[in-house]
């Protein structure tokens, strides 16, 4: 089955007012087209998983696509804060946000259990931690064996999962390779599942090369083409990290009335992805252009 389709489509078919959508992606391979996109069809009242929050968290919320965020990290990476989140958590400016906050491991925890269709998943970190009094939500229960008692964290299954990844055959064999994060598993754990990749390549690539495939079609709703989809995020071999992009973000964030003048000029301003790419100017991308860094091949055999 072919299950390519514009980004457009594919946000309008799968994705409804008051999902809990997760946007996953570790500093790398982040579907940021796919939360631009979010933001021009003016969706309303979704929760937001993400683990590592960046640039789009503050953007979503400027665009008042948010009523609530699941996450582990609330800060701009190396770049600096994340200005319209704190004025959400700190002023309740110009609304409240509802948040639920976890570790890392405490968010790993979610999606495994979620891709496993289990109730919970069992975490040992929160020993000695303080979160588990801040967050109702994560419970301590009886070790059935015998031991002391273990904290648990609950299934994460999102209405709608966006993954980015470096390609995908048009059944939706998606590959990515580099810091993958917890990719698969979010994956596993939505839902629906849309895919956004640098580019679609003929399945025969994904057949010579099976070990790179983190998540089969069969999970797949659809599978979108966005060159350039994770910027200012890297994907590994095809273009590194934008910092400046997300510096002046963080400058450009202490004044709300700026983010609404940036998101009415490059988001709500532009028809798609590559409308945007053009208001970053012709050049942008040469300065993040990466050099070739091939992998040894492998000798996967097969029989005479």
């Amino acid at each position: 089955m072919d299950k390519t389709m514009s980004l457009p489509r594919a946000i309008s078919t799968y994705l409804r007012d008051g999902d809990t959508v997760a946007l996953e992606g570790f500093g790398h391979i982040v579907p940021v087209a796919a939360a631009h996109e979010i933001i021009r069809q003016g969706f309303t009242d979704l929760v937001l998983a993400r683990m590592s929050c960046d640039v789009i968290v503050d953007q979503l919320l400027g665009a008042n696509c948010l009523q609530g965020l699941i996450s582990s990290f609330i800060a701009n990476s190396s770049a600096g804060s994340l200005h319209e989140l704190r004025r959400r958590i700190e002023k309740s400016d110009p609304k409240p946000l509802w948040f639920e906050e976890y570790s890392h491991g405490g968010m790993v925890a979610r999606y495994q259990a979620g891709a496993a269709k289990l109730p919970f998943q069992p975490i040992a970190s929160y020993r000695g931690s303080d979160l588990a009094a801040k967050n109702p939500r994560i419970k301590s229960v009886p070790d059935p064996y015998g031991g002391p008692g273990i904290h648990v964290v609950p299934a994460l299954n999102p209405d709608l999962t966006i993954i980015h990844a470096q390609r995908a055959d048009m059944h939706g064999n998606v590959q990515a390779w580099g810091m993958l994060g917890i990719q698969t598993e979010a994956a596993f754990a939505g839902r629906r599942l849309i895919v956004t990749v640098e580019e679609i390549v003929d399945e025969a690539v994904v057949r010579a090369d099976p070990n790179r495939t983190i998540v089969p079609a069969h999970v797949v709703d659809a599978v979108v083409a966005v060159p350039r989809g994770s910027h200012p995020h890297s994907v590994q071999g095809y273009y590194d990290r934008d910092d400046e992009f997300s510096r002046q973000w963080s400058v450009l964030a202490r004044d709300a009335a700026a983010v609404q003048d940036w998101l009415e000029t490059n988001i709500r301003g532009t028809s798609d992805h590559d409308e945007f790419l053009a208001t970053l100017g012709s050049d942008h991308f040469e300065r993040l252009v990466i050099h070739d860094a091939y992998s040894t091949p492998v000798n996967y055999g097969g029989r005479a």
